[in-house]
């Protein structure tokens, strides 16, 4: 099976032989406007088969906006599926063709109504790697300059800029439960404090 109809992104490195799963074949389940759901049949180490059904995602990118006075630049949005509003970072999925940092950029002003200056890089996040090929960029976003907002239709959100210690204080209560944002946060709080002055 060549490597030209397998959706999933290249392996980084050779996969010890032990763990090797090989894909035999595979088929699409469902392709929808956002979700393309797929079916492989997989050898397994010890030779025998069998199906992995997962995710194929564009990849994605998450935002930790740094206003001049320290506080970070969040978003609250009702996520359909689980029926409640969550407190987040901005985010959003990578167009076709479209570098990471550009998505960024883009998702930052369409999202927030905030341009940023500097971009640096925070982590990368796989957050579903039992089903799913998402990887999510995530960045320190430096340098905002308010200029509007401008969502997308049908998107409804509430931004606003709550301090490090309240957001973490907000962690601690489980008010913030998207795990993107939860990462992020934990991630910059230790990229802060190598970085007291912000920079890259």
């Amino acid at each position: 099976m060549s490597r030209g109809d397998d959706p999933r992104p290249p392996a980084p490195a050779a996969v010890p032989p032990r763990f090797a799963e090989t894909r035999i074949d595979g088929r699409p389940v469902y392709q929808g406007a956002l979700l393309d759901v797929r079916r492989d049949r997989v050898r397994l180490p010890d030779g025998g088969e069998s199906v992995r059904e997962y995710v194929v995602h564009p990849g994605a990118v998450l935002v930790v906006p740094v206003l001049d006075d320290g506080r970070l630049v969040v978003e609250r949005q009702f996520r359909y599926p689980l029926q409640r509003v969550f407190l987040e970072f901005p985010a959003g999925k990578i167009d076709p063709g479209e570098a990471p940092e550009a998505t960024a950029r883009r998702e930052m002003i369409e999202e927030t109504g905030y341009a940023v200056e500097r971009l640096v890089p925070l982590a990368v996040l796989h957050p579903v790697i039992s089903y799913s090929t998402e990887a999510i960029r995530c960045y320190v976003g430096e340098g905002l300059r308010a200029v509007g907002a401008a969502l997308d239709a049908g998107e409804y959100l509430e931004v606003e800029a709550i301090s490090v210690d309240a957001l973490c204080e907000a962690l601690d209560r489980g008010e913030i439960s998207d795990a993107k944002t939860m990462t992020a946060l934990l991630m910059y709080v230790r990229w802060r404090a190598r970085h007291p002055r912000g920079g890259g």
